[in-house]
């Protein structure tokens, strides 16, 4: 095998490759990345045995062929290599090498047998869309902040990607929670997605996923079966195994009967939780919203640190409430707000409080309150 390729192209191809190899293997060859040259592409395959990334570049194949090469130190040294340099790679399999050449720099790396790369087995899908790219990117950037990170319900450690009854029929939805908070976001059914199974999508492919909805006139070319779900562009291809499991009635959780309408500037709201937290015990970092007509009060005691408070002027006409919070997931859930005006339904101070943007019911979350 034996291809020329822009740096540029390189790098992208093998750092969206290197970023799913696991850095600790007991399997040599799953530290690998697959070079595959045939025709004017070459592909680079990575796997973690969950997850599979292909991505294609453009080169001069002058031999086709394949061989496996370690995929972070073939992706430092292209990193360190010149901007614009042309790069040459070489293999030889007799003698188990590659050769990696630009300008006035050669590297000799070790390589494995293409044979030993486990290629993911494909799957009948039973469901085939296409999504554009901010769409898919809205749905998974503002739930993901909400996956759980707690290994024994592992059924909550992804997002839970189905179609559902919205408010304007059937929609694309996606869940998170972790127990403590819940993002629910809706987006117009695509063509083709009514049959789709629900799927757990792992939070490592929801990382991953992310680099492929980077431009915004891309159209991604989804595929669900029960067993796996896939995301295509031209150039990438992401393959992963959803989690097998069942994700909780989230319906549930969601509070119908919350009267109390706090309506407040998400900007200012957020840096003034961020300011009053500052003093607040690393453990619990509550913080306690005391409303009345017109003003809300923040504020934290913290008994061996310090106490905080700071006012802000809001849209509120219910009875006065007292209802406390932890103050990072407050911060995370009025983050997601687009909008100028964050709107929080309260029931009591036990219950659970819903939020969503201004009008906006395509995108609702859920924080449980905590005592303060």
């Amino acid at each position: 095998m034996k291809f020329s390729i822009e740096r540029a192209a390189l790098l992208k191809a093998v750092s969206q490759a290197q970023s799913v190899v696991e850095r600790r293997n007991t399997i040599p060859i799953l530290a690998n990345v697959l070079i595959e040259a045939e025709g004017s592409d070459v592909s680079f395959r990575a796997t973690d045995l969950d997850i599979e990334v292909v991505d294609k570049a453009p080169a001069q194949v002058e031999r086709a062929g394949a061989t496996t090469v370690a995929a972070t130190t073939l992706h430092e040294i292209v990193r360190k290599l010149p901007d614009g340099a042309l790069v040459s790679l070489t293999a030889d399999n007799a003698a188990g090498r590659l050769t990696v050449e630009a300008g006035r720099s050669n590297f000799s790396l070790a390589t494995l047998p293409k044979e030993d790369f486990p290629v993911m087995a494909s799957s009948e899908y039973a469901s085939n869309f296409s999504a554009k790219a901010p769409v898919l990117r809205r749905l998974f950037d503002k739930s993901k902040f909400a996956i759980s990170t707690e290994e024994t319900r592992y059924y909550l450690n992804g997002v839970y990607m189905h179609i559902a009854e919205g408010d304007g029929g059937k929609m694309l939805r996606c869940v998170a929670t972790d127990g403590h908070r819940l993002a629910r976001i809706d987006a117009d059914m695509p063509d083709g997605a009514a049959d789709m199974p629900g799927v757990i999508v792992p939070r490592k492919t929801v990382g991953e996923l992310r680099k492929l909805l980077d431009d915004d006139d891309m159209v991604i070319a989804v595929s669900v079966s029960e067993t796996k779900v896939r995301f295509a562009t031209p150039q990438i291809t992401l393959t992963s195994k959803v989690i097998d499991g069942t994700f909780p009635d989230y319906t549930r959780v969601i509070p119908q009967g919350n009267t109390r309408k706090l309506e407040v500037d998400a900007a200012d709201f957020a840096r003034a939780v961020d300011r009053v937290a500052t003093v607040s015990s690393e453990r619990s970092r509550a913080v306690k919203l005391q409303l009345d007509e017109d003003r809300l009060v923040l504020s934290v005691n913290a008994p061996d640190s310090g106490a905080a408070e700071e006012e802000l002027a809001v849209a509120y006409s219910d009875e006065k409430l007292e209802i406390g919070f932890n103050a990072k997931y407050l911060l995370e859930i009025a983050s997601q707000v687009d909008r100028e005006n964050a709107v929080f339904m309260f029931n009591s101070s036990g219950d659970p409080t819903l939020m969503r943007e201004g009008n906006d019911t395509s995108a609702v979350y859920v924080v449980m309150p905590m005592r303060v």
